[in-house]
């Protein structure tokens, strides 16, 4: 029985280092194919050929942050719609209880957001 989980503790630890070591070997590999050739046009802000003619820095207002973090919240949330839909003749009543207490606490989120004014674009 110690044989199980050890091997799966191996395989968790391999697919560790091949998560860990595969985007890092991507990247080093990526970086020695790419050509290399420094000029002082591409170090500027716009690399469009336009000369820029004051700071590229602008300051944006926080609610577009805040409209697409929620977007993505909810986008996320939805996704955990699709396998529940999946496997719900399996999982019966029970189930159902659980997703409507889910959608129940997104819907509280979301008007909390629509009276916080969140929502509004401008």
């Amino acid at each position: 029985m110690s044989n199980v989980y050890a091997n799966s503790y191996l395989i968790i630890f391999v697919f560790l280092c091949l998560g860990v070591l595969l985007p890092i070997g991507a990247l080093a590999v990526g970086r020695l194919l790419r050509p290399h050739v420094p000029d002082e046009a591409k170090a500027t802000t716009y690399e469009s050929g336009n000369i820029p003619f004051h700071d590229s820095r602008i300051q944006f207002q926080v609610r577009y942050y805040l409209f697409a973090l929620l977007f993505v919240i909810f986008d996320v949330e939805t996704v955990f719609l699709y396998p529940w839909a999946v496997v719900y003749d399996q999982l019966g009543l029970f189930a159902l209880i659980e997703m409507v207490i889910f959608i129940f606490l997104l819907a509280i989120g979301l008007i909390y957001a629509w009276k916080k004014k969140v929502l509004r674009w401008m």
